[in-house]
This record gives structure tokens, C-alpha cells and sequence, in this order.
């Protein structure tokens, strides 16, 4: 009985401790119709601002970077916002 309970104490903690470690994790490129945070890392790889533009174009919409945080592990963010009536929408060839 008390090893039976003494293997599922020691279970449960390995359930959580694993879960906690998977909570932290974040992709490189994360957003939706409002804006996104795209990886710094990315930015020796591409052009970021293409990549968020052809993201916002998906919802009809242009994007404006809002931020920057230039070491590794930050982020770039941008947000996806209408485009001005007589201002068409960018174009990314691809």
C-alpha cells in the first residue's frame, strides 16, 4: 500500500514538473488578425517586415511595427491595421 502510494506521489510530481517546462516555450512567429511578435533570432534569416506584412495581408490589412527588443530572445512586435481608403494594401511577392 505505501509503495503503491509512494509511486504515485512520485508520478504526479513528474507529471507537473514536465507540464511546467512546456509552459514556457513560445514559437518563433505567433499571431493573429490584431498583430504578432516575431523571434529576433529571425532577423539574420529575412525580412521581418515581409513576413509580418504577409501575415496582415491575410486579413485585408497592412503592418505597422510597434517595437523591438535587440537581444537574443526578444522579439519584434508589429500590429495588423487597415489600410488608409486611398492607400492600397502592400503586396509581397513570393
Amino acid at each position: 500500500m505505501r509503495f503503491t502510494a509512494a509511486a504515485a506521489l512520485i508520478a504526479t510530481t513528474a507529471l507537473v514538473a514536465s507540464g511546467a517546462a512546456r509552459a514556457t516555450y513560445v514559437a518563433p512567429f505567433v499571431g493573429n488578425d490584431t498583430g504578432g511578435i516575431i523571434s529576433y533570432s529571425l532577423t539574420g534569416q529575412g525580412d521581418v517586415s515581409a513576413l509580418a506584412a504577409s501575415h496582415c495581408a491575410q486579413y485585408g490589412k497592412v503592418a505597422r511595427l510597434t517595437g523591438v527588443q535587440a537581444y537574443p530572445g526578444g522579439y519584434l512586435s508589429f500590429s495588423c491595421v487597415w489600410a488608409l481608403p486611398d492607400q492600397p494594401p502592400l503586396r509581397v511577392r513570393g
